[in-house]
């Protein structure tokens, strides 16, 4: 190889590094989708499996320890206590709205449940628009005495870098945290999860439960094959491009 071969072959030796970084990141992404779905897959069926028909009891205080949102989130229940209504949380949030389903800012009110023995568990109450925040303008929200509620058996929500950090002292909260919420308030044999109550109507109309989406998108295999394709493109752009250097070479050489 002469040395203006060699030299020319060396010219795509960065080239060749960045093309091999892109498509090792296409195809991390690809796998990633893929795992994506595989774990899509499994949430709608846990749904399908557990959301629906007849409501169960949670499960019992002495197991509480041992929960795992694998095995029991979004299972229907139903459980009877008394609202803490002093120690009502709202968390920001979105709501779909009204209209052609613009989401709709507000917060959903996480209040404690007292149960009769004594334990605690963290209902997500519903939703309420942003003007409603203050208890002291839906009055008719807050019942009293012993109360039941069917829902969906939640995970504590996973924060993300994004998330904003909570502040109990001013009771402004962004993710539905019951160990959290539990802390703030010093309430203790807390839940270490939370009840998603279902929309049966609250009085004076607020909150508006039922918020819990069942019907999950899936569109993981498209975006896992969206990004294979790339990688295909990635390489066959490349190789051209190779190709045409090469022979440029090639060509030079023999004049």
């Amino acid at each position: 190889m002469t040395a203006s071969r060699l030299h020319r072959s060396r010219s795509l030796l960065v080239p060749g590094l960045a093309a091999l970084v892109a498509l090792a990141t296409l195809l991390g992404l690809g796998t990633w989708q893929l795992q994506r779905k595989a774990w899509k897959e499994d949430l709608i069926q846990q749904i399908e499996t557990r959301a629906y028909g007849d409501p169960g009891p949670i499960v019992p205080e002495l197991d509480w320890s041992a929960w795992r949102a694998d095995q029991d989130e979004f299972r229907k229940v139903r459980v009877t206590g008394t609202f803490l209504h002093e120690f009502e949380a709202p968390v920001y949030g979105l709501a779909r709205g009204e209209r052609q389903g613009a989401p709709l800012q507000g917060y959903y009110l996480i209040t404690p449940l007292k149960l009769a023995s004594g334990a605690i568990v963290m209902v997500n109450r519903g939703f309420v628009p942003t003007d409603l925040r203050d208890p002291a303008r839906r009055p008719e929200s807050r019942p009293t005495g012993e109360v039941t509620i069917t829902g969906l058996v939640r995970a504590p929500e996973a924060r993300n870098p994004f998330t904003p950090n909570d502040d109990p002292a001013r009771n402004q909260w962004f993710a539905r945290d019951p160990q959290a919420m539990a802390a703030a308030h010093n309430l203790e044999r807390v839940a270490p999860f939370l009840i998603d109550a279902d929309a049966s109507p609250n009085p004076g109309g607020w909150p508006r439960g039922g918020q819990t989406p069942l019907t999950l998108p899936n569109n993981h295999l498209q975006y896992a094959v969206t990004w294979y394709g790339i990688a295909l493109t990635l390489i066959g752009v490349f190789g051209a491009f190779a190709w045409r250097r090469l022979k440029g070479l090639d060509s030079a050489e023999l004049k």
